[in-house]
């Protein structure tokens, strides 16, 4: 983890664009160029990533998929979730496949593209998020390992001049702690779509909920894999992925977000001790 600055290669793609009319060309064919070289007909693992109102984002983070160093063959599934700007546009622009998934919600857009992809794999990867190079490669070496059916890593925020990276710091290592105690009973709390991996075949079989919700698609899908492997962490610093910290300052302060954080694990630590019974997480409430 970075205790100080944010790691060097992110810069690489610090677009400074507002609008898909605003990239150049030569942009989309840089990117294109080393999709070209990486991305395979028969691919074992299938990247999906899904897209709402993302038309700047979503560049970013494919920008970040076509550095991906492997030799595992691999497909990158864009779904565009009925956004209302221009992420189709920039998505167009794009040597990838791409689909349209007029249901809103992120259980509907996944299923969709876990239903179009061809991987025996799928990572699960989100449209405004960086993924570095050996992100594909840490994964697999967990999901690869038999009796091993989900994956899921870990990320960090992105510091700005208003957030240092210090304080960011402080909030992923109490984020990392709970993650471990979080893993011996209920590892599908940690399961989410900025960096996880399935056997895709456990993935139709489970299905996601075809209904909107803000949260909880992915530990819902991850919950209800479990009959058929392990949940597993993949805990490589090197591949933790990064994104920005707008979800984490809807609470206001960095300090403020902690806050209510650390009371809600609190709140919760004791029904980490016990699994969650079975129940049908499509229509449940938790």
């Amino acid at each position: 983890m970075n205790l100080l600055s944010n790691p060097a290669w992110l810069k690489r793609h610090e677009y400074p664009f507002d609008s898909v009319d605003q990239v150049p060309q030569s942009v989309f064919d840089e990117i294109n160029a080393r999709l070209d070289q990486r991305l395979s007909s028969k691919p074992v693992v299938s990247i999906m990533v899904i897209a709402y109102n993302e038309e700047v984002n979503i560049l970013r983070s494919i920008s970040s998929l076509s550095y991906l160093e492997t030799s595992i063959p691999f497909e990158i599934v864009t779904v565009n979730n009925n956004s209302k700007d221009r992420t189709q546009d920039t998505i167009d622009k794009l040597h990838v496949k791409k689909f349209f998934q007029p249901i809103q919600g992120c259980g509907p857009a996944r299923q969709m593209g876990q239903e179009m992809a061809t991987g025996k794999y799928m990572l699960l990867a989100d449209a405004d998020c960086l993924y570095p190079a050996n992100w594909l490669n840490e994964m697999m070496k967990k999901l690869d390992q038999p009796g091993v059916v989900c994956v899921y890593g870990r990320y960090s925020f992105i510091a700005n001049t208003q957030l240092p990276r210090w304080q960011l710091t402080i909030h992923e290592t109490l984020k990392d702690i709970v993650a471990e105690f979080r893993q011996f009973k209920r590892p599908y709390l940690n399961a989410y779509g900025i960096s996880m991996g399935y056997l895709r075949e456990a993935g139709l079989k489970a299905g996601y909920m075809m209904h909107n919700r803000t949260w909880g698609e992915d530990g819902r899908i991850c919950f209800d894999m479990m009959p058929y492997g392990r949940v597993v962490p993949m805990k490589t610093s090197s591949a933790r992925v990064w994104t920005g910290p707008r979800t984490l300052m809807k609470d206001g302060t960095l300090w403020q977000a902690l806050g209510k954080r650390v009371k809600k694990e609190v709140n919760r630590a004791v029904s980490y001790l016990t699994p969650l019974a079975p129940h049908d997480t499509k229509t449940s409430e938790d």
